[in-house]
């Protein structure tokens, strides 16, 4: 009778160990993965390091789009009250343009250059990624209409 309490007991404990063990490698595994969404008065506030992921969300600044002929895009990202520069290789989205509500993924460098490896751009008139209204919102810049959709003044 108490060799076979104490089987179960070592079975218990041994599942446990594994499911723990399976819980932290995937931990570990998704570690580089996540990407939080940041804004620009966050990473002007200094609350991350650099090379760390995640994406940073807002408006682009009017007239800060530059394309060089190796194909990088330059410009400038804002909640309103903080920008950030982005430098980016590869296509962006149709939709990206001036004023355009933005989120992009990818490491914040030394030099204070945001350089995205992913650019996403809302894709009609009244929809905007969550974090970035939210963000938009706190800086006291986002307004809703009548209609139910979103504007800026």
């Amino acid at each position: 009778m108490r060799l076979r309490k104490q089987q179960r007991l070592a079975l218990v404990l041994l599942a446990l160990l594994l499911v723990g063990g399976a819980t932290g490698l995937v931990l570990a595994a998704l570690q580089d993965k996540v990407a939080f969404f940041v804004s620009p008065s966050d990473v002007a506030a200094q609350k991350l390091g650099t090379g760390k992921r995640f994406r940073l969300g807002g408006l682009v600044v009017d007239g800060s789009i530059r394309r060089e002929a190796d194909g990088t895009v330059r410009f400038a990202v804002t909640d309103t009250a903080h920008q950030v520069p982005v430098v980016y290789k590869g296509l962006l989205p149709d939709l990206f343009r001036d004023g355009q509500g933005v989120v992009a993924q990818g490491v914040l460098r030394q030099d204070g250059v945001f350089e995205a490896g992913e650019v996403l751009a809302k894709h009609d008139e009244k929809y905007m990624p969550k974090e970035v209204a939210d963000a938009l919102k706190q800086a006291g810049y986002w307004k809703h209409d009548e209609n139910g959709g979103q504007k800026t003044p």
